[in-house]
């Protein structure tokens, strides 16, 4: 339980709706925030929902201090490199998010937090099947193919590598089980608490949790040697040619990128070179469609190029050797879309 034993009953209804809870945000002596299915709601005196911030209750510094006491086991030194990073992972892989005052470790690190005033909680909700429509289009001759997941804030980029990960671990019916390691530099993808994913994750996977993706990636290389290489939130120039090596290296790639369109990552920093080589195979373009995150698209290497100088068919459909995937079946049809699974994020 996230909350201490004297404010458990407090939070006793949020906790039996957890399956529709993504976030929730205390701010000193602000209202109490929780983010329900995508949508702002606040808690009032009694714990339950309101919509008018002016009935919720304030939290106090004290309260939250004292949340966070008790989520590190009441040793918060033990949890200083997690704090120092601005979240730590509890069991379950739920994420809490932590802001305040920084103290600085010369002129760019971060030596710790302390007077923490805010906390966000963000709700794990692992979504196994989430990437069953996607998955038959990624396969060429029983191998999964290097394949690039574009996808704004909040569309569900990081619930569908993680099922992807999963499924390409365990094997599939387009293609057999294969080592798969993790860069999980935000613990989003695997949710490690203590080292031991909290989401299933398959049977042939390797976390590095917590590691930096560019190093990660080299690390793994050297260490595990992964048949496939999965990285959320691609970054810049760094992560970039560490994934160019990893390609040449022989390891297929899975990653995922902020972004709308093809064109978008054209012109992300060290993402350039990407894109004119060639590594991506596929690209898999996300979007919501009334209010629930859904498969916008499928590009195959060509039809990417060709988004990005502007040519499309007359019907607005992407081709290549063959039809992935149209855009208005993606976005129309209900069994290739999924509810919100990123717990606000994202994510995303």
């Amino acid at each position: 339980m996230l909350f201490p034993i004297g404010m458990r009953e407090y939070w006793r209804g949020t906790a039996a709706d957890a399956d529709n809870v993504q976030e929730i945000r205390l701010r000193c002596n602000l209202p109490i925030q929780v983010i329900r299915g995508g949508r702002e709601r606040f808690l009032d005196e009694k714990g339950f929902y309101t919509d008018k911030p002016e009935q919720a209750r304030r939290i106090e510094g004290a309260q939250i201090r004292e949340i966070l006491r008790h989520i590190c086991h009441y040793s918060p030194y033990a949890y200083e490199d997690e704090i120092r990073q601005g979240f730590l992972t509890v069991s379950g892989g739920h994420r809490v998010g932590v802001a305040g005052q920084t103290v600085l470790e010369g002129e760019t690190g971060v030596r710790t937090i302390k007077n923490i005033s805010y906390l966000n909680i963000r709700v794990s909700h692992q979504i196994k099947g989430a990437g069953d429509q996607v998955l038959p289009h990624l396969y060429r001759d029983g191998e999964i193919q290097n394949t690039l997941i574009i996808s704004p804030p909040g569309c569900g980029k990081t619930t569908l590598l993680r099922d992807l990960v999963r499924q390409v671990s365990d094997g599939n019916a387009y293609g057999g089980g294969r080592c798969v390691g993790v860069v999980d530099e935000r613990s989003e993808i695997a949710g490690c608490f203590l080292g031991i994913p909290q989401n299933d994750v398959g049977m042939r996977t390797d976390v590095l949790d917590a590691c930096p993706k560019a190093l990660g990636m080299m690390m793994l290389l050297r260490a595990m040697a992964p048949q496939v290489i999965a990285i959320d939130e691609l970054g810049g120039k760094k992560d970039a040619e560490a994934l160019r090596l990893a390609a040449s290296c022989g390891s297929r790639i899975l990653a995922t990128i902020h972004g709308s369109e093809p064109d978008d990552i054209r012109r992300k920093e060290g993402m350039d070179r990407l894109f004119r080589e060639g590594i991506f195979r596929h690209f898999v373009i996300l979007t919501k469609k009334n209010g629930r995150c859904a498969v916008k698209t499928i590009l195959g290497r060509e039809e990417a190029y060709a988004a990005c100088h502007g040519e499309r068919d007359g019907n607005s459909r992407l081709f290549r050797s063959g039809v992935l995937v149209p855009a208005a079946v993606c976005a129309e049809d209900p069994a290739a879309a999924y509810d919100e699974p990123d717990h606000g994020n994202d994510d995303e």
